[in-house]
């Protein structure tokens, strides 16, 4: 003798010899009958009617027409009836069939392995989706953050398809990883734009994935993007705080390190700290122990932090705390190494930011006629990647040449309208207001 089926509803499948293809394709034909609702009839998967005859199911969540859809499957018995264990057999009735079980179970068992087989996705599309992240994080500092947007958005898109798709673990916990990391990106381009709230949605939902797919590098690299939109939005101590915590994940390389020191430095440099702002980007400028991760190495570009990059960041540290000289030989040493990099992989963002940054250190030390040369490289910049970073730094120019002391001269003057011209051209105002961008200096 076999143990009873666990339902009624099991006992009358196997009466029937009714498979699992079976009984899915026997419930979209009933339902057509009875309901009669095309696109909106009621369906089940394989998983569905393994959980039905396994009684691991409420009558109650059941929709209404998919009570009478298998009502009229099984004799007009109740979903509660079907759902609940067979009856007492009649003594006198033979036992169950044991040959019968037996080819149930084992059809069950293929039917199973059958479903699970179809609830996954290829490795070569997820493959490519890797590097489809990857191609759209190594191309982030040459592409104007709207473009990175809308492909991110397509991404995440066709992520979130495949994610629904697959039931296999490991195949769900690189979704997760992946997903993660287009987040990150759509954080990344929407700070860019100008979208401060957004971003921080965005970086958080990074975050989320992060933690869920047991990933510490996207977490830290997600808490990074919230410090700095911390001490842009006016909060340089909860920058200071989210950038140190995101230090203490676990895993993290040396860029990720790198990273997180300059963005804390430059937090210390808002809040006026300036001992705490040089001992951070000198760790930043220390960081050499060899150790890497699979995010900020492995997948690089926008996720990586360049030597160019570290060292706009260092300048821009330097300004905050008036460190002219510090501020100047940071912001050359950006440009020489942004400039030795290949004209199509140059960053915008970099090139730029760091000019910016020149010709403020210029003119902290009186020298207009050097900060007019250090702006140059401002004026070919298209409107699409004149991102957030850079509109702060040009702002802060063009105030400082907004003091009394300036208006009656010629070139401080034609220098300011430029300026305020190259802003006015920024696409970043589709989303941005000026005083969001001039907080920070504020």
């Amino acid at each position: 003798m076999t143990e009873k089926p666990e339902t009624l509803l099991k006992a009358l499948c196997e009466k029937r010899n009714l498979g699992v293809p079976a009984f899915v394709e026997l419930f979209e034909r009933t339902a057509e009958e009875i309901v009669g609702k095309g696109l909106n009839n009621p369906t089940c998967s394989p998983r569905t009617v393994f959980r039905w005859k396994a009684g691991k199911a409420q009558p109650e969540t059941l929709s209404a027409d998919t009570r009478r859809v298998l009502q009229a499957m099984f004799g007009g018995y109740g979903v509660a009836v079907l759902f609940g264990p067979p009856p007492v057999a009649d003594p006198q009735a033979p036992a169950f069939n044991l040959e019968n079980e037996i080819k149930m179970t084992a059809r069950d068992a293929q039917d199973d392995a059958s479903a699970t087989a179809a609830a996954s996705v290829s490795d070569t599309s997820l493959d490519q989706l890797t590097d489809d992240v990857a191609s759209l994080a190594r191309a982030y500092a040459s592409t104007p953050p709207l473009t990175v947007f809308r492909l991110g958005r397509a991404l995440q898109e066709e992520l979130q398809e495949h994610r629904d798709r697959t039931q296999i673990p490991t195949q769900q916990q690189r979704l997760l990883v992946l997903t993660g990391q287009t987040m990150a990106l759509l954080a990344a381009s929407a700070f860019n734009l100008g979208s401060f709230d957004n971003a921080r949605r965005l970086a958080r939902a990074a975050d989320l994935y992060g933690e869920s797919a047991r990933c510490d590098p996207l977490r830290a690299y997600a808490d990074g993007i919230l410090a700095y939109l911390a001490y842009y939005t006016g909060m340089p101590g909860e920058a200071v705080s989210k950038a140190r915590r995101a230090q203490t994940y676990g895993g993290l390389g040396d860029v990720a390190q790198r990273r997180l020191l300059a963005i804390e430095a430059r937090a210390h440099g808002h809040l006026g700290d300036i001992d705490s702002a040089r001992q951070a980007f000198r760790r930043s400028l220390e960081t050499q122990s060899g150790a890497h991760d699979d995010l900020h190495d492995g997948v690089g570009g926008e996720f990586g932090f360049t030597s160019e990059r570290l060292a706009m960041s260092t300048s821009s540290t330097a300004l905050l705390i008036h460190d002219g000289a510090e501020a100047e030989e940071s912001a050359r040493r950006a440009l020489d190494l942004v400039n030795q990099r290949p004209q199509a992989s140059r960053s915008a963002h970099v090139l730029v930011g760091a000019a910016a940054d020149l010709a403020m250190a210029r003119l902290l030390m009186s020298d207009v006629e050097g900060a007019a040369a250090a702006l140059d490289p401002l004026w070919d910049i298209p409107g699409d990647q004149r991102v957030t970073g850079v509109l702060v730094r040009t702002a802060q120019v063009q105030q400082f040449l907004a003091q009394p002391r300036y208006r009656a001269s010629a070139l401080p003057r034609d220098l300011r309208d430029r300026v305020e011209d190259f802003a006015r051209g920024a696409q970043t105002h589709q989303l941005a207001t000026r005083s969001a961008l001039h907080q920070v200096e504020s």
